[in-house]
């Protein structure tokens, strides 16, 4: 059995190569932030030389232009702005990688983007036509039983279920708010369990107790929350210690 590990990095400008640095060491899929809800073209190309020299599949992380909220806050979009800011994002990160010898292999929705895409299939699909339209060949990521899966499938892309490790969640699959105390684990104690459960059992425990079917081809860990070098390398060495290949999705 082998699962992709991946991580949202670049997107602290104060600290250019920390948690980045810690968290590349442990990870095969690394998602760079491209510029509109965190990060700029210099921490972009450093944290592509970052992942590049760690052996580290490279994505572009593309999120709604929101730098005061960090990506997190929703807002109106229509399916054609959404498309044209992924789209724009993903060129932006390719012009870079391309500089640096790395092509790029997938696509991850940061934030309010991704939950928006997750649940409304009309902006899921315009997520999915973006990233068509820039290059078919890229991988899409997206929330394991979400919007996202489908309209990916249905615009001919590879796609990839994802599971969160370090995120609690809601009894119809989706992830606790960040505003809600405990949305956010830290504990490896807890968050390397929930990780090999989710890829040997297909399964999550939501917060009021309920199991939630999960099939995933790929863990996420948070770049941004605290530890995340840490948590990483404790999530890989968990997932390998119960005989779980670590390895990058190809699809």
């Amino acid at each position: 059995m082998t699962i992709d590990l991946n991580c949202d990095v670049g997107e602290s400008a104060a600290r250019p190569n920390a948690p980045d640095a810690g968290a590349m060491a442990s990870i095969t899929s690394a998602n760079v932030a491209c510029g509109l809800h965190a990060g700029d073209p210099t921490l972009m190309r450093r944290t592509v030389r970052l992942a590049r020299d760690a052996g580290v599949a490279v994505g572009a992380h593309p999120g709604l232009s929101d730098r005061a909220g960090s990506g997190r806050v929703e807002s109106r979009a229509s399916p054609e702005e959404v498309e044209d800011l992924v789209l724009y994002q993903i060129g932006a990160l390719a012009a870079i990688a391309s500089s640096e010898g790395v092509p790029l292999s997938h696509v991850k929705a940061h934030g309010a983007l991704y939950n928006m895409a997750a649940r409304d299939r009309a902006l899921a699909d315009a997520l999915a036509r973006g990233v068509r339209a820039f290059d078919p060949s890229l991988v899409l990521f997206g929330m394991a039983g979400s919007a996202m899966l489908s309209a990916g499938a249905a615009a001919r892309l590879r796609v990839a279920a994802e599971g969160f490790a370090d995120r609690t969640y809601e009894p119809d699959g989706s992830l606790t708010p960040r505003s809600r105390p405990g949305a956010i684990l830290h504990d490896p104690d807890v968050v390397v369990p929930r990780a090999v459960r989710m890829v040997l059992e297909d399964a999550v425990v939501a917060t009021d107790g309920s199991e939630i079917c999960l099939r995933i081809d790929t863990v996420c860990i948070h770049g941004d929350t605290p530890g995340s070098g840490e948590l990483a390398r404790a999530v890989r060495l968990g997932l390998e210690r119960a005989g779980i290949s670590v390895a990058r999705f190809r699809g």
